[in-house]
Order: structure tokens, then sequence, then C-alpha cells
């Protein structure tokens, strides 16, 4: 029985965040059948149910419903209280001065949950709507992951939303072709921050998800252009940077679009180089112009990606930042190796109005049989 119950629960709420029709009807009669109720007790014995309770079930309809349904139960709501109201000063009981100051009070509110629902841009109820930012942040967040990497090689990223509000304008897409012997991987920061950007963010990924390894490199980077230059928003333009990586070799070429420049560690001295990649930002011009970089990760070797808001500072040129990162990413992997280094990072950067990732792939050094038998 308790199962039963729960799962008609669970399918009812399953229906509800789907936002059907159907499912708005039903909350409907529900919040109304509860309306009616507390009606009912308060004409019998406003003690037990004032007004109060009718605003509480106005507020969970302002939670739950579309502006339509909502329209409907606030309705019903404010009338049958005023009615009740009506109906008691006709009787033997007097109207005293706090139920008129309570039942004017609803009326206000009632109109304030109506003001409220109607101003909510997506159409959608509240919590639903916060249903929907969320799958978008954990849709953001899934696709930032790069997919397990073959021995030898390892992938750490770490990424702060503008203002922790948790919706970024910087993602990450990746593929690993099924031999496991091919990475690719492009780097985006969306122009703006937060929700407005999340949202662009997420459009241009599903874009570049479907391009990534089914066309080649330049052509991923022009078609990301084009398909930007094609939106209507004036400031649909974002900056990127795309790597494919040869996992058996560690050859790799870098094609950056207006994207800070990819950083580079050479084991042999533990310091971090500046790659050579330059390119145009995407969406600015159909004549994008790009500079590729080609090199070899040795054993030991790194390629550490970033976007703008970890080396930008206000009043302060970016060249500037990048040389703060380069020496705090050799203080920090000489102290501790590269483990966490992304997040260690962004535990570094002070905390601004702009979205941070920081992503290191690491060739991970080899080990002498000599040594390890002895």
């Amino acid at each position: 029985m308790w199962t039963r119950v729960v799962r008609y629960v669970q399918d009812q709420v399953d229906s509800w965040r789907s936002g059907s029709p159907a499912s708005q009807r039903y909350v409907a009669a529900v919040l109304l059948a509860l309306v009616t109720a507390t009606l009912v007790v308060s004409s019998f014995a406003y003690w037990l149910a004032p007004v109060g309770p009718v605003f509480v079930w106005l507020l969970v309809g302002m939670l739950l419903l579309r502006f339509r349904p909502l329209v409907l139960v606030t309705t019903w709501g404010v009338l049958g209280t005023v009615g009740v109201a009506v109906v008691d000063a006709l009787g033997p009981q007097e109207l005293d001065a706090a139920r008129v100051t309570a039942t004017i009070t609803l009326v206000v509110a009632a109109a304030l949950v109506l003001l409220q629902s109607s101003r909510q841009r997506s159409g959608l109820p509240t919590l639903l709507g916060e249903a929907v930012l969320s799958d978008l942040r954990d849709r953001l967040q899934r696709q930032g992951v790069v997919p397990p990497l073959p021995a030898g090689w390892r992938s750490q990223s770490a990424m702060l939303a503008a203002d922790s509000v948790g919706y970024a304008g910087d993602f990450l897409v990746a593929r690993l072709d099924d031999e496991a012997q091919r990475l690719e991987m492009i780097l985006v920061d969306v122009v703006g921050k937060g929700v407005a950007a999340g949202t662009a963010a997420l459009q241009f990924a599903g874009a570049l998800g479907g391009l990534l390894g089914a066309v080649p490199p330049r052509r991923l980077v022009g078609a990301a252009n084009d398909f930007l230059l094609r939106q209507e928003s004036d400031e649909a333009f974002a900056t990127a940077v795309h790597v494919v990586l040869d996992l058996r070799t560690g050859d790799y070429e870098v094609l950056s679009a207006g994207h800070p420049p990819v950083l580079r560690l050479d084991c042999a001295d533990g310091g971090w180089r500046i790659d050579t990649a330059r390119g145009t930002a995407l969406g600015v011009t159909a004549d994008a112009e790009a500079e590729p970089s080609r090199g070899r990760l040795a054993p030991g070797d790194a390629l550490m990606f970033y976007t703008d808001g970890v080396v930008e500072r206000p009043g302060e040129d970016i060249d500037a930042g990048i040389a703060w990162l380069r020496s705090t990413a050799t203080e920090l992997a000489a102290g501790s190796g590269l483990d966490g280094l992304p997040r260690r990072v962004l535990r570094r950067v002070s905390r601004g109005d702009d979205d941070r990732a920081v992503l290191v792939l690491h060739r991970l050094p080899t080990i002498d049989p000599a040594l390890t038998s002895r």
C-alpha cells in the first residue's frame, strides 16, 4: 500500500515537472479543493481557519501553477474569503476590525501573487522554472568533463561561475575516438556571465557537440564562427581554444580564436611557456584568421587551458595576468605537483564578476623499470 502511494506521488511530481496541461489541471483542482475546505471550516469556526491558511494555498499556487490556473485559484480564494466575511457580518456574528484588516490584506496579497506570476518571462511557475534552470546547470556541468583517458594520460578541470550563481558561459566539449587514441576538445568562453551566458552556452555547446570529431579542426572553428554570425544578437560572440591530441605520440595541434594563450609545462625546467597559437574571436567577422601551433608532449609535460576570468584584472593588462598565472602554476606545481592544480589555481584567483575555468592535460612521466626493481 505504502509503495503504491509513493509511486503515485512520484508519478504526479514527474508529470508536474513536464509542465503538461493535465498536470496543471490536477494541481489546480487539488488547490481549489483545499481552499474550499478551508473556507467551509472558516464559515463555521473562523478561529480555527482564519485568512492565513487561504493565503498559504495561494502561495503554493504561485510556486506550482502557471498564470491562468493560478488566476482561477486566486479568484476563488479571494471571493470565498470575502463571501464568508459578508455572510458572517449579516448573521449573528459581529465582523470585528481585525477580520476586516485580514481580509483586505489577503486581497492585496492575492494581487501581488498574480503580479509576480504574470512577470515570469518563461511562462513557468516559480518552482518549475527553477527546475529548468537546475537542469540547464547540470547539463553544462556534465558536458564539461573530459572522457576517461588511457594509461599515461590524465585530465583535470575546475570551473566557477560568475558570483557563484552556478550557471557559466564557459564550457568544454570533448571527444575521444573509439580507439582511445585521439582526443579532441574545445574550451569556449561565451560573452556575458551567469544565467544569460549559460543559456547561450548550452545552445552553442549543442552545435559544437555535433561537429566535434566529424569535421577537421579548421572547418570546426569556421562552422562555429558562422553559427555565431547567424545569431540575431549583436553580442553573440565568443573566444575558444581547440586542441587535437594524439595520445600515442603526444603530438598536438592548437587553434585559438581570440582566446588567452595556452600554457605548456616543460618538465625539463618546470616552467610554463606561452603557446603561439593566435586567432580572431568567433562571431566577430566572416573572415576570421587563425594561426595554429603544433608540438609534442613528452612524458611529464602538460598543457593548461583557461578562460579570461582567470587572468583579467580591472585596470591591468592581460599580459600581467598571464604572467601571474605562469608564476602561480609554477609555484603550485613545484610544491604539490599537478594533482588538483586547476582547483588550487582558482583558489588564488580573486572573486570577480566573470566566469573562470582551468583545465590541465598531463602526460604522466614514465618510470624507469631499473629503478622500480631495486
